[in-house]
């Protein structure tokens, strides 16, 4: 039997986080995108059981200052692509005003780690999205395209097929495909 699902990573995290910290009797309190604030000083061996127990989940704790804000940015855009409310306003602002920093400042350190735009990583995101809802939710392009904010249906087309290769109803066919053949097996 295959089940398909629909996940929020933040939730995820967050519930993995908390359980992690709770086994390791850690005062705590979570804050906003990838940040918790820890209520006491935590010893050498608590603090390496703590990033080994993070480790097997793919979380690592962050030491540098621009590697944090990059994974704020990242974490802002997803929740941004991913939330259920369509977002009104341009991404730059949205940014900006979520972060407390200007745009010029936060696109200057997002490029200088990771070597790429924050309008790519947008893209990138979009485009994963609307896989997802291709798949999962099986809406129409029209559909997706409201939903992303696309200007229209061929501009989501040219950047999905500029991101993954090939066009939206190719990867469509694709997908009906392999449902077959799972269906048929």
């Amino acid at each position: 039997m295959k089940m398909n699902v629909k996940f929020d990573f933040n939730t995820i995290c967050k519930k993995v986080l908390e359980e992690q910290l709770n086994s390791l009797n850690i005062n705590y309190r979570i804050l906003n995108f990838g940040e918790i604030e820890l209520l006491e000083k935590l010893s050498k061996d608590t603090e390496k059981q703590l990033r080994a127990k993070l480790d097997e989940y793919g979380i690592e704790v962050i030491e540098n200052q621009k590697t944090a804000l990059v994974q704020k940015i990242k974490d802002v855009i997803v929740d941004m692509i991913f939330s259920e409310e369509q977002v009104q306003v341009k991404a730059s602002v949205y940014l900006a005003e979520k972060l407390g920093h200007s745009y010029g400042y936060i696109s200057n350190i997002f490029s200088q780690v990771t070597y790429t735009s924050i309008e790519n990583f947008i893209i990138i995101q979009k485009i994963e999205y609307a896989k997802q809802l291709l798949i999962i939710e099986n809406l129409s392009l029209t559909d997706i395209a409201h939903r992303l904010n696309y200007s229209s249906v061929a501009h989501l087309s040219t950047q999905f097929k500029n991101t993954t290769g090939m066009t939206p109803s190719q990867f469509q066919k694709i997908i009906n495909k392999r449902r077959d053949n799972i269906i048929k097996n």
